[in-house]
């Protein structure tokens, strides 16, 4: 595994902690502080990927609700939804990364964290997000 995927599932975590348990931003990074990923490149990118997710969140889910017809952000499982807001935010924030290795990434990700489907839901919400960067 990368140090960039690496980075990107321990974000992945620290979300899910903030929005299936309620904690705040600064308990989830302290929670994973011992987990970021050693190299600082790759932690500052972990850490700006979390807070750049939670500090965007809501114009994040206006995007998601925009492209996923006929799914409610809040009936979504929470990892999915988590890895989609994830790579929305990739997509939004980091034009230098091509959109194919940002959506493979959440594919790869949601593969190892999600059940056996979702990899194909991240994929299809994730492919009309392509959009939001022309």
């Amino acid at each position: 595994m990368g140090s960039r995927r690496e980075a990107r599932e321990c974000s992945l975590q620290m979300l899910y902690l903030v929005d299936n348990c309620d904690a705040s931003v600064d308990v989830a990074y302290d929670a994973f502080c011992d987990n970021l990923p050693r190299d600082e490149v790759y932690k500052d990118f972990t850490i700006g990927l979390f807070k750049g997710v939670c500090k965007r969140r809501e114009e994040i889910d206006t995007l998601i609700k925009k492209y996923a017809k006929n799914w409610e952000i809040d009936r979504m499982a929470v990892v999915d939804r988590n890895i989609i807001r994830l790579a929305a935010y990739e997509i939004m924030a980091t034009p230098v990364t091509p959109i194919n290795v940002i959506i493979d990434e959440a594919v790869e990700i949601s593969k190892r964290y999600s059940t056996k489907d979702s990899s194909k839901f991240v994929n299809g919400i994730l492919d009309k997000l392509k959009a939001i960067r022309s």
